[in-house]
């Protein structure tokens, strides 16, 4: 049987601290420029420095990591493993996956680079079933497949508090955001097959919450109906610096949908946050790996 190292990076939600949790698991910290320096995410850049410094508007922007750092890193845990999987985030929103792709090339088949379109919790999700097929002995190249194959099982929807940072990312105008601010328009928008694209504009919280979790109904009634009936289908929240909205979203999201577990609440990624601000809220969605 294969020894294999499970790699990802922060986007996947996975701390520094809870990775030590989990035998063979590996996560890369993102960077960030904040001003003129650069940190890292759960090194010397946690969840609370970062909402403190993007609140007080101070400039941050993101970067993929160093594809140096990451083949260095490799290089080390095939001195320990047989087989590396790398789980990046989707090649739809970064071009990390690409550059990772690439470079494994040169390691034989002993670094396979999975792009099954996941970011923020569906990546966590991803991980945690490499992780368990790994312990089954499956190889590098089975895993991979296993992943990729199930990439079009998975939902994200978000609801975005502010369009300051939409703006700021180009992803509506100047005067659009100006617009929506005045009417107080909350957007909601969608991943679906790694890309980020609006979903729909509404006029309030309530109406956005309502709306993603009518969206998610429709999901488990169309597009994922025979995972629903096979008890394969999980439901995450996830947030951007607001907890306690998020539990209350939570209990919202389970009367609606009981038949669907909920497994946890977590922060989205800073990777994510970065680019929709604090205050957002999030359902997503994916199939849970066959025994």
């Amino acid at each position: 049987m294969k020894k294999v190292a499970i790699v990802t990076d922060s986007n996947s939600g996975i701390t520094q601290s809870q990775v030590k949790d989990y035998e063979g698991l590996y996560v890369i910290p993102m960077p960030f420029t904040i001003g003129e320096e650069e940190y890292f995410e759960d090194i010397n850049l946690s969840q609370e420095e970062f909402y403190q410094k993007l609140l007080s508007n101070e400039d941050i922007s993101t970067s993929q990591p160093a594809i140096g750092d990451i083949v260095e890193l490799w290089e080390k845990l095939l001195k320990k493993y047989d087989q590396v999987v790398h789980i990046p985030m989707s090649s739809a929103l970064s071009m990390s996956c690409e550059t990772a792709k690439n470079f494994a090339k040169q390691f034989d088949g002993k670094v396979q680079v999975v792009d099954n379109h996941a970011i923020s919790v569906t990546l966590k999700e991803s991980v945690f079933d490499a992780l368990k097929l790994a312990k089954k002995g499956f190889d590098a190249k089975q895993i991979k497949e296993a992943l990729e194959d199930n990439k079009k099982n998975s939902s994200i929807y978000i609801m975005v508090s502010t369009l300051k940072y939409l703006k700021k990312g180009g992803r509506i105008t100047p005067a659009a955001a100006a617009i929506g601010t005045l009417l107080k328009i909350k957007p909601v928008l969608q991943i679906q097959g790694g890309k980020l694209d609006q979903f729909a504009k509404v006029l309030n919280e309530k109406v956005a919450r309502n709306k993603m979790i009518e969206a998610v109904k429709k999901d488990f009634e169309t597009r994922f109906k025979d995972f629903v009936k096979k008890g394969r289908m999980r439901l995450y929240i996830a947030h951007t610096n607001c907890q306690e909205k998020a539990q209350a979203f939570a209990e919202e999201v389970r009367k609606a949908i009981p038949n669907v577990p909920l497994t946890y609440i977590d922060p989205l990624s800073l990777s994510v946050a970065c680019h929709i601000g604090d205050g957002a809220l999030a359902v997503a969605t994916s199939r849970v790996l066959e025994e």
